[in-house]
């Protein structure tokens, strides 16, 4: 339903007072402290209350939550463009409702029996306590919120180190959650975090001695230092995911899902297309149904270089243009782009800066191989061994095999855009937190538990 000119307005101003959250003093809004200490003491409190709720209590507080999610979407998605600069409105209310409509609760807490002669085993799953967690600027609400109520589902609470370019927009989504448990009866405090987050206070929060686990989603130098903790770590970190194209799939189709998965929040997401790899006999025609009914537009040379000038100036990947869309994007290389062009494409090879390089941007860099194994070959090289997605358009179910078992990542998204692997359009449950590095793959509410096993001895086998 069209939004009238009256309600943007009103939206606005919501927004605007919403964004001085981060100036109010701590205790008027819940969950915020100045100190870290401070904030995890308070959840310790809070987790004490949690850990002995029963699964029903616990689910009523992340119904709220969803509730509250889907009321607030709007105003997030704008908190998060205006303070990152990142991404765009539209799609970030899509990834809100995503997290609220299909984030796993309590059901994912489950329990193993054994029952025979000898008795009654089980194997049941429990909280760590407090966790540490880290968040980054690129879905700063959508990974609070998702990690919250999966963590909450498990019995822990958590101690939130935002990342400082989207601090409000992420202690407004930390508020949010805990006005949801106190209007179901639950604790204040199932999520904490600070004021001014910063590397002291995410030192502070990975060295404190409540803090049994610790859960980063953010580039590789936060999941690294996480991993360099001594305690118990789940990294969720870079991704280079390319998408192959061979000669037996639906050409036109495969152009219109790379360019819709890439363009999706201006390539924000982790799991986007970063580049394409495309065997030699269908390349020309996958890129004309790219430019003539998917608003890309083809670099030239020149332009590809004064790209590469700006968007890694001095080597390095300019945070400036992070999350921009294309026509910004041109527009920063002197390029008056039409106003329908939504993603850059251009031929290159796979060791052109703007291909093997994450780029997070609306960039998108098409490869030629020979054949299927050659293409396989160079997207296993571009993907650099994170291991973390990759995307196949193939109707040969072999080949599709071939390369998930030569790719080995977390996600392997075959003949649909990437978002599918978040459950936008297809099956699954959706998650922020995607742990590739570390192996736990899409994390969810079990994923923040201990396994603890009790036994009877030769008692409760009732056959």
């Amino acid at each position: 339903m069209p939004i009238s000119e009256n309600m943007v307005q009103e939206i606005v101003q919501q927004v605007m007072a919403k964004m001085q959250i981060a100036d109010t003093p701590a205790g008027k809004q819940h969950g915020v402290f100045k100190d870290m200490n401070d904030a995890i003491e308070a959840a310790k409190k809070s987790q004490e209350i949690v850990h002995k709720m029963s699964m029903d209590q616990r689910e009523k507080i992340i119904t709220c939550i969803r509730k509250k999610i889907k009321e607030n979407a709007e105003i997030m998605a704008r908190m998060g463009v205006e303070e990152t600069k990142m991404g765009n409105v539209g799609d970030k209310i899509l990834k809100h409702h995503l997290v609220a409509d299909k984030t796993p609760g309590t059901e994912a807490i489950t329990t193993t029996a054994w029952s025979g002669d000898r008795g009654l085993t089980l194997v049941e799953m429990g909280p760590f306590g407090v966790i540490g967690a880290i968040t980054p600027c690129t879905n700063p609400s959508e990974t609070v919120l998702c990690n919250t109520m999966g963590m909450l589902a498990g019995g822990n609470t958590v101690a939130f180190n935002p990342h400082p370019a989207a601090v409000k927009t992420s202690l407004f989504a930390v508020n949010l959650v805990n006005e949801a448990s106190l209007e179901q009866g639950g604790p204040d405090n199932i999520a904490v975090s600070v004021e001014n987050p910063t590397l002291d206070t995410s030192a502070i929060m990975m060295k404190h001695k409540d803090i049994h686990l610790l859960v980063a989603t953010g580039g590789p130098g936060v999941v690294t230092a996480v991993l360099s903790s001594g305690k118990r770590g789940i990294g969720a970190g870079a991704g280079n995911p390319p998408a192959l194209v061979d000669e037996t799939a639906d050409i036109r189709k495969a152009a219109r899902d790379i360019v819709n998965g890439c363009t999706f929040d201006n390539n924000l997401p982790c799991v986007a297309e970063k580049e394409v790899v495309a065997v030699s006999s269908i390349m020309d025609e996958l890129m004309h149904y790219m430019l003539t009914e998917n608003d890309c537009y083809l670099a030239s040379k020149e332009e590809q270089d004064k790209l590469v000038e700006t968007v890694l100036a001095g080597g390095k990947l300019n945070r400036k243009c992070v999350g921009r869309d294309a026509r910004t994007l041109l527009s920063m290389i002197g390029v008056d782009a039409p106003t329908n062009i939504r993603c850059i494409i251009f031929e290159g090879p796979k060791e052109h800066p703007l291909i093997t390089t994450e780029l997070m941007m609306p960039i998108l860099g098409i490869v030629r191989a020979r054949d299927f194994d050659d293409a396989v070959e160079q997207a296993v090289w571009l993907e650099h061994g994170n291991r973390h997605s990759a995307h196949i358009h193939s109707k040969n179910v072999d080949r599709i095999t071939t390369y998930a078992k030569a790719i080995d990542t977390a996600i392997v998204v075959k003949n649909g855009p990437s978002y599918a692997s978040l459950g936008f359009g297809s099956e699954g449950y959706a998650t922020f937190t995607i742990a590739s590095r570390t192996g736990e793959g899409l994390t969810c509410a079990s994923t923040f538990t201990k396994r603890r096993r009790c036994i009877m001895e030769d008692s409760l086998c009732i056959r």
